[in-house]
This record gives structure tokens, sequence and C-alpha cells, in this order.
């Protein structure tokens, strides 16, 4: 079975985590762009089974959660219009926990925004956690039954609103935002320290998502198609903001900051990680998972 080379394989993991669309590093790398995709997919697949077995047992103070918005192949608006639409096509909404702290990407899920997704979510969340944090999201009315559900009365939980006003005079865009007014700040659980009640650090963690991954940014032709693949895109992204990319502020990587890692990885480390759960072709071509 023919194998790209581990440096052709770096490269193209690393422009995947920088931004580039598959058809732009099909084109700088040379290769075919069903080899970016299928690259794409094995190392989504792996990342995401490294997240859920060693992002656990984090021991974080104080942790922020938010919601992202995106879409597959046409906004929820159009889906019912679009030619050939697949399934997984309209809004997708990607849910993040953050550690304020450490900056550790604690949970992540990728779906719907309602009150079944904010359930498996903070489910997540809770059984990756330690010990009792403080906990603030924003004012999505689906957090507060599934915070109860999640951490009962064993969490210090916290909603912060933003007001907003009118729209800028003279502004039409459809991305124009309204002035932020004011915030307020509602004690739902427990004792929350009032000065650590922020989103901002996800909030942040959600622009660097958007610079990051060529599916988030806005008004152009570089939205996901197959939900699939938008799945392997964060993955993968988690997993190289986690472990890989060293934060600046804190000059070790979240996970090293997060007790979760020992050392910075390197995306060697990555394309390690995807050919130990490729499967081994035997003789015959068979196939047997690598163990």
């Amino acid at each position: 079975m023919n194998k790209l080379p581990l440096a052709k394989r770096v490269q193209i993991l690393n422009m995947l985590c920088e931004g580039s669309s598959l058809r732009s590093i099909s084109r700088v790398a040379d290769v075919s762009i069903n080899t970016v995709s299928k690259l794409l997919m094995d190392a989504g697949k792996a990342c995401a089974a490294h997240h859920d077995e060693y992002v656990r047992g984090v021991a974080a103070e104080r942790i922020q959660c938010d919601e992202i918005w995106s879409f597959c192949y046409a906004k929820a608006k159009n889906v019912a219009t679009a030619k050939a639409a697949p399934e997984g096509a309209g809004d997708v909404w990607t849910w993040t926990a953050i550690d304020a702290d450490s900056k550790l990407i604690v949970s992540y899920l990728v779906g719907g925004r309602d009150a079944e997704y904010a359930d498996a979510f903070m489910g997540d969340l809770a059984g990756r956690l330690t010990k009792r944090v403080q906990l603030t999201t924003d004012g999505h009315k689906a957090y507060l039954e599934a915070v109860e559900g999640a951490f009962g009365a064993d969490v210090d939980y916290a909603m912060l609103v933003k007001l907003y006003g009118a729209a800028p005079s003279g502004v039409t865009g459809r991305y124009s935002p309204a002035e932020c007014t004011g915030i307020k700040k509602t004690t739902v659980t427990g004792s929350p320290d009032e000065a650590h009640v922020s989103t901002s650090y996800v909030e942040r963690q959600n622009l660097t998502m958007r610079m990051q991954m060529r599916r988030f940014t806005r008004l152009t032709n570089g939205f996901s198609k197959k939900i699939e693949n938008h799945h392997h895109a964060l993955a993968l992204y988690f997993t190289f903001y986690n472990f890989v990319r060293m934060h600046k502020k804190l000059r070790v990587s979240p996970a090293m900051a997060a007790g979760v890692s020992d050392r910075l990885w390197s995306m060697e480390d990555v394309a390690a990680l995807v050919d130990a759960a490729a499967p081994l072709a035997t003789k015959r071509g068979h196939y047997k998972k690598n163990t």
C-alpha cells in the first residue's frame, strides 16, 4: 500500500491546522485532494479517540462554556431548496468548555443547539473533571437543566448575559454587531466568585477557531460540505490546540499547563497517533486493527 512520506503528512497536517483549504493544500503539497481528505479523516478519528481517552481527570478551578455557529453545505434556511443536500446539512454548533487557567479545551461537542445536545455536552464535561468547579455560561436556557442534571448541587454556577443596544447608525451589514451596553451576572447554583464570572477566555477561543479553520470563515465558500469532515477537522484542531500549539502567555501547551501531558507535542506526534490507529495490512491485502 502506498503511503506518503512522514514529512509530507506533517506538512499537510500543519496546513490543515493553519487554516488552509483542502484544495490549496493539494496544490501546495502536490498531492490529490482525495489524499488530503483521507488524511483528514484518519487524523480526525485518531484525535477524537485520543481526546476522549486522555483529556480526563482535569483538576480545573474555573470552566467557561460557549457555543460557536457554522454551517454544513447550506445554511438552515436554504437546505429545503438546496440541490442534493446531504444528511447533516444546515446549521452546526460547536459547544466548547475551556479551563480558564490552563486554557485547555476540556470538552467539545458538535451538533445542534437544543436541550439534548446541552445535556450530552454537560454530562461529558462533568465526567472529565476531578473536583467542584466554578462554571460560567452565557444565557442560553438549555444550560439550566443540563448543568443541574450533570453536576447537581456540586458546582458553583453562574450565567453571564450580555446586553446590547441598537445596531450602529448607518450600518446595514449582517455581521455588524450591535454595541454591548452592559452585562448581567446571575448566580444559578452554589456560590460563584463574581469576579470570575466571565466568558472572555472561551469567546477568545471561538475567535481562534474562526481564524485557524477555513470552515469557520464567514462569507466565503470554504464552509464544510460534509458533516463528517467538519467533525474530523474539529477533532484535529482541538488536539493541535491542546497538545501542539504553545500558548504565548503560558509558554507551554494547554495540556502541559493542565497536567494532561508532560511535554510539548510536535506534528510528528500527531502523525504517529494517526499511524497507531491505522489498520495493519496482511499478506492477502486484508486489514487488522493495530494494537
